[in-house]
């Protein structure tokens, strides 16, 4: 991965340099976190990954279906094992529980990765919020040496204003209460 900005080729078209690059970083930092997962991790994605595929309900159309078609005794020579489908019923409840298990553990690392990204981009939000405070404080202060008359003085004086994170969510979750 590169960390510069220059290129031996030019990004693609519509594309910034820093946009390439970024776009690489996510990519190379998803390939780390997937090399990283334990091997139940990976186990628990291959299996979920499985059970949401069309094989998986192809499988479950044919198993299941000549299971049932088999204890109906629809097919000539084979002899009913289940007639009652109660076997049947416990296969497919111990197998709902362990998918359902390792369906948890995937949105359960999935979700850790989520709550990474948007710590991330909070993190971004509130440096380009400072960011943007300190450039509008800059900007009133050359119209002021300037002498510029402006008529949106006041919300340049309200962009150059900082504001608390800590405070906002206050407020959001005061609100939220009502």
């Amino acid at each position: 991965m590169r960390n510069d900005l220059t290129y031996k080729t030019p990004p693609p078209e519509g594309m910034s340099p820093v946009l390439e690059r970024n776009i690489q970083a996510l990519v190379e930092r998803r390939r780390r976190e997937q090399a990283d997962a334990t091997a139940q991790e990976k186990l628990a994605d291959s299996i979920t990954a499985f059970a949401g595929s069309m094989r998986f309900v192809y499988f479950h159309l044919a198993a299941f279906g000549f299971w049932i078609v088999a204890n109906l005794q629809w097919i000539p020579g084979v002899t009913a094992w289940d007639p009652t489908f109660v076997v049947l019923g416990m296969i497919a409840s111990v197998e709902a529980i362990f998918l359902s298990t390792f369906v948890l553990i995937s949105q359960n690392r999935m979700a850790a990765e989520a709550d990474k990204r948007a710590d991330l981009d909070l993190q971004i939000s509130l440096l380009t919020e400072h960011e943007l405070t300190k450039v509008a404080d800059v900007l009133n202060q050359v119209a002021r040496r300037l002498q510029i008359d402006s008529r949106s003085q006041a919300d340049l004086d309200e962009a150059s204003r900082s504001i608390a994170p800590e405070r906002v969510l206050d407020k959001i979750e005061e609100t939220s209460r009502r």
